[in-house]
């Protein structure tokens, strides 16, 4: 019970792209060649003279793994790459400090309660059961947790439809629980904005190739139905692959290679892989650009009002913070040896923004005002490492560009 239990400076803790190394209880912030950067014990802050005693000035020994994006998790680490994850960060955290209260430990064996606790409150059922904590929470209260869609992004969104554009969503959530969501945020009307909805996407899977495809699904009162063969129609789907929807868009579009632009906050179950397997262009939702404004470069200055997008030229209020514990989401400094000179250096998940993501936006209202044929400054191999975010870079790397300048 008191796990459960909040202290005031508790979420300091939780910040993405961290890794849980689940046998030795530690939480791991990598740098871009998978040196660690900073880590802790539990919730307890590891000291410079620790971590280079723990892991040296050596590539983490699961990196090699992780960074294949083969798989976010296993019996070895777990990768923590949204929001949505984030509480059971901070919840293995205090798991491991109340193990080691009783006894001190060697290795840990609690993962698998936390997956049984994972699967107790998301499972499909769980939604129409009530069970759990999560679902019935968000049920009773969906105010207290929901905000309404701004009305730039309806318009934004009906704009794209208008210009013949094909809409899309694509959810792991299960039916039920994706209207709760879409009514609350977008409206009764919701599914008028898209031409096909997808739920129950089982995303990293859905981008999967052949053998491992999934067939898509009808639903009926929100219980999946026999599985087709082929997708011939738009309409609400459930699980699926994203080969078979390919060939639908040919269909609808009329084109041998409908170019796809996919939205997503996940690193792991959105940008990677819908560019690694699809080829789709990729657009990575990043909030951490919330917390790091800075002013427009000169360049864009002389564009008309009406071609600048919702954020540019002032100052934001930011929602978002920069963990004390844990620092920049973008660069950190090399833990010291000795009296040597501290450098800084990108991190892990900093590279794989400028490595998987066509562009980075704090928001879908950053760019809702934007004309449709907007031209974006995109990430690749042969610019500058902070030319794909908009409506500017964070400040964290800017004032080490030079040093971050992709090779």
């Amino acid at each position: 019970e008191d796990l459960l239990t909040l202290a005031p400076d508790s979420l300091d803790f939780c910040c993405k792209g961290l890794v849980l190394d689940i046998e030795e209880g530690n939480f791991l912030k990598l740098a871009e060649d998978g040196t660690v950067l900073r880590a802790s014990h539990g919730t307890k802050s590891m000291t410079s003279e620790e971590l280079l005693e723990t892991f040296g000035r050596r590539e983490w020994k699961h990196f090699n793994t992780i960074s294949g994006m083969v798989s976010r998790s296993g019996t070895q680490y777990y990768l923590y790459d949204n929001y949505f994850d984030l509480p059971g960060a901070l919840l293995c955290a205090r798991v491991v400090d109340s193990l080691d209260q009783h006894d001190d430990q060697k290795k840990y064996d609690f993962w698998k309660d936390m997956v049984a606790a994972i699967q107790h409150n998301y499972k499909i059922s769980a939604f129409k059961e009530d069970c759990g904590t999560y679902f019935p929470e968000v049920k009773n209260h969906p105010d207290k947790y929901l905000q309404s869609c701004p009305e730039s992004v309806k318009k934004w969104l009906k704009q794209l439809k208008s210009a013949g554009k094909i809409l899309l969503l694509i959810t792991s959530s299960h039916s039920d629980y994706c209207r709760l969501l879409c009514e609350h945020i977008l409206g009764n009307d919701f599914e008028e904005y898209f031409d096909i909805v997808i739920t129950n996407a089982l995303k990293p899977g859905f981008f999967s190739h052949t053998p491992n495809q999934r067939p898509f699904r009808t639903l009926e009162n929100d219980e999946e139905q026999e599985a087709l063969l082929s997708l011939d129609k738009p309409g609400w789907y459930s699980q699926g692959n994203a080969i078979q929807l390919y060939e639908l868009l040919k269909k609808m579009t009329g084109k041998l290679d409908p170019k796809v632009v996919y939205f997503g906050d996940s690193m792991h179950s959105d940008i990677f892989p819908a560019r690694h397997y699809s080829n789709w262009e990729t657009v990575f939702i990043l909030e951490e650009l919330l917390g790091d404004k800075v002013t427009v470069p000169a360049e864009t200055e002389s564009e008309p009002l009406e071609k600048k997008g919702k954020y540019e030229g002032h100052q934001l209020k930011a929602p978002y913070f920069v963990s004390k514990q844990w620092g920049s989401f973008f660069m950190d400094r090399l833990p010291g040896l000795e009296n040597a000179e501290e450098t800084l250096v990108r991190t892990w998940s900093c590279r794989c923004i400028t490595t998987y993501s066509t562009i980075a936006i704090p928001s879908l209202e950053a760019i809702a005002d934007l004309p449709l044929d907007y031209r974006f400054a995109r990430f690749s191999s042969n610019s500058s490492a902070t030319a794909g975010y908009y409506p500017s870079p964070p400040r964290a790397l800017l004032s080490n560009e030079e040093s971050v300048t992709m090779k």
